[in-house]
């Protein structure tokens, strides 16, 4: 193998998408998809590239550092893209202990697996760290993030994706580890697990259910297709310049009523609702604490540098993600119920 890549937290929404392209792509690459299968990692999102040669599944934690020291030595690992992370906001609010073990302490175990078993020789090595936008706080007055905006973060959630960003760098600093960061928008697209807003509300509008829009659904959004952040993932993995922050958005801004109004009419149109139908069931509800008004990326660096940019419009995206929810409730259903938890044992530990 040309080389091998481990790309931890693959097994969840981005992730999975992410390690698709690449097993296809890069037939050349051994993957290594290390994830530890939370509620969010769900193996039937990689059903069919899981017996693709050049793919390889570890259950394991990032925050067992052991684990992390022995699958370097096993597979002789010399890339990383992370992705593992606890994500949701609202949990980071009711359990944020949970979101500084991972996105801290795991990242930084990751760190230092990579400098122990790379120093002398950071030849053709890179670490990858996938963050987010939420890093650099609320847009309040117009303009946009760019990879120069003050860290400013306003949940746990994003205080501890700050953290790893800030370890990231001073890996780099200080030992001369081979890095690379991203941090990108809202992501939407297939797969997604149906916390987050648009997954949530397909469900509803199908099952017929109230739509939780927080406030008067005013926070506005910058989202990006996650079949478009993978591509990009990929452009930054082969193309970045070590050491360097790229900014990953979608140039789709919109307020979260107006997602959600849009996202109506679709459902409306490819269920053969009368219009409006679902758009009764929106239901506001009391704001979540320290809500962002607005986050805005600014992905003119990626563009002009690497020669990015996002393929589909909103609309484009969003009608893709609905159709593929509809020819999908089965997976749905198995995510819902929780019966997704039962690939695992059946196609690994049944062997």
């Amino acid at each position: 193998m040309k080389r091998t890549v481990l790309i931890t937290g693959g097994a969840g929404f981005i992730g999975s998408h992410v390690v698709r392209l690449f097993v296809k792509k890069y037939p050349e690459y051994r993957m290594v998809n290390l994830d530890k299968l939370s509620y969010a990692g769900n193996l039937e999102n990689l059903k069919d590239i899981e017996s693709q040669p050049n793919y390889r599944f570890i259950r394991a934690d990032i925050t067992d550092k052991v684990s992390i020291r022995n699958v370097f030595r096993e597979f002789g690992v010399d890339s990383i893209i992370h992705l593992a992370a606890e994500s949701h906001v609202d949990r980071s609010i009711s359990s944020p202990m949970e979101f500084i073990q991972t996105n801290v302490i795991g990242t930084t175990n990751l760190l230092n697996a990579a400098v122990e078993n790379w120093t002398g020789d950071f030849t053709g090595k890179v670490f990858y760290h996938i963050s987010t936008d939420e890093v650099y706080g609320s847009l309040e007055d117009g303009g946009y993030f760019t990879e120069k905006t003050a860290y400013d973060p306003r949940s746990p959630y994003s205080a501890s994706k700050a953290g790893s960003d800030h370890l990231v760098r001073a890996y780099h600093n200080t030992y001369g580890l081979p890095v690379l960061l991203s941090n990108c928008s809202n992501n939407y697209g297939p797969n997604q697990f149906p916390e987050k807003l648009i997954p949530l509300a397909i469900n509803n509008i199908l099952n017929e259910k109230s739509i939780p829009v927080y406030g008067k659904g005013e926070n506005i959004r910058d989202w990006l297709f996650v079949e478009d952040h993978a591509n990009a993932i990929d452009v930054i993995f082969h193309k970045g310049k070590k050491g360097e922050t790229y900014n990953i958005g979608g140039n789709n801004e919109w307020k979260n009523i107006d997602l959600i109004r849009l996202l109506c009419r679709i459902m409306d149109e490819k269920l053969g609702r009368p219009p409006g139908d679902s758009e009764k069931l929106v239901t506001f509800v009391k704001d979540r604490a320290g809500h962002d008004l607005r986050y805005a990326i600014d992905s003119g660096k990626l563009k002009k540098e690497l020669n990015w940019e996002p393929s589909v419009t909103f609309e484009q995206g969003l009608s893709k993600t609905v159709d593929w929810y509809l020819a999908n409730q089965e997976w749905l259903q198995h995510v819902l119920t929780g019966d997704y938890e039962k690939y695992y044992e059946t196609q690994y530990l049944s062997r």
